[in-house]
C-alpha cells in the first residue's frame, strides 16, 4: 500500500485486532479495552475518509466475528480482441463482471453466477489469471480488507441483458476503455487478462 494510505492498514489491523478480542475474551474490563479499540479504528477512518462516523460504525457492527478479509470474484471476457465491461447503476462507472462471493458455492461458482446476474450470459471458467491482495495493489483505499479473483471466461449461451446493478453491458477495445469503477477494476487487471487470453500458459498471478 502506498504510504499515503497506510492509515488505512493501521486502522484495519486495529480493527481486526480489536474485533478478534470482543469474539474470544470473557474479562469483562478487557471487553471494554476491545470496544474502545474497535471506536478508535471506525474514528480514524471517518476522519480520513469521506465517510462519517456514524455509517462506518454501522459496517463495523456487521462483523461480530473473528475478522477475515473478503472475497470479490471478477470475470474477463475477451472476443474478437475486445473486453466484456459492465456499467455499475451505483457510480455510473464500468467494471469487469463480479462481486462477492456467497457462501456454499466456490470461487469460480460465484464468479459463473455473478457473470449471468450482471450481463445475461453463460459463462465457463477457464483460468484464474489473479488472485491479489487489494491493499497491496493500486487501488483506491476502501474497506472492508479484500482479496480479488480474476478469471478468464467464456461466452456458452444466454444472451445479452442488463440488470438491477448494471445499466450497460458493452465489449470494448483495449485501448478504449471507458471510465473505469476503480474500486472494482483497474487498468492494471484489465492488461493482465489480454495478456493472460493471448499467452494462457502464463502462471497465475499473486498476492
Amino acid at each position: 500500500m502506498e504510504n499515503k494510505h497506510i492509515w488505512l492498514s493501521w486502522a484495519s489491523e486495529l480493527q481486526a485486532l480489536a474485533q478478534i478480542g470482543l469474539t474470544y475474551t470473557k474479562d469483562k474490563f478487557d471487553l471494554e479495552r476491545y470496544k474502545r479499540l474497535l471506536a478508535m479504528s471506525a474514528e480514524m477512518i471517518a476522519n480520513y475518509s469521506f465517510e462519517g462516523l456514524e455509517k462506518i460504525q454501522e459496517l463495523f457492527a456487521k462483523e461480530n466475528h473473528y475478522l477475515t478479509p473478503k472475497l470479490d470474484v471478477r470475470v474477463a471476457i475477451i472476443q474478437e480482441n475486445q473486453i466484456l465491461l459492465v456499467k455499475e447503476i451505483s457510480d455510473g462507472k464500468w467494471t469487469l463482471p463480479g462481486g462477492w462471493a456467497d457462501v456454499n458455492a466456490s470461487p469460480s461458482e460465484c464468479a459463473i453466477k455473478e457473470v449471468h446476474e450482471e450481463t445475461g450470459f453463460q459463462v465457463s471458467i477457464s483460468k484464474l489469471y489473479a488472485l491479489i491482495d487489494k491493499q497491496k495493489r493500486h487501488y483506491p483505499p476502501q474497506l472492508p480488507h479484500t482479496y480479488k479473483c480474476f478469471f478468464l471466461g467464456n461466452i456458452i449461451g444466454g444472451s445479452l441483458t442488463p440488470s438491477i446493478e448494471t445499466s450497460e453491458v458493452r465489449f470494448f477495445e483495449k485501448d478504449k476503455l471507458p471510465e473505469l469503477s476503480l474500486h472494482r477494476t483497474m487498468p492494471e487487471q484489465i492488461d493482465l487478462a489480454f495478456k493472460h487470453y493471448f499467452e494462457p500458459n502464463l502462471p497465475t498471478e499473486f498476492d
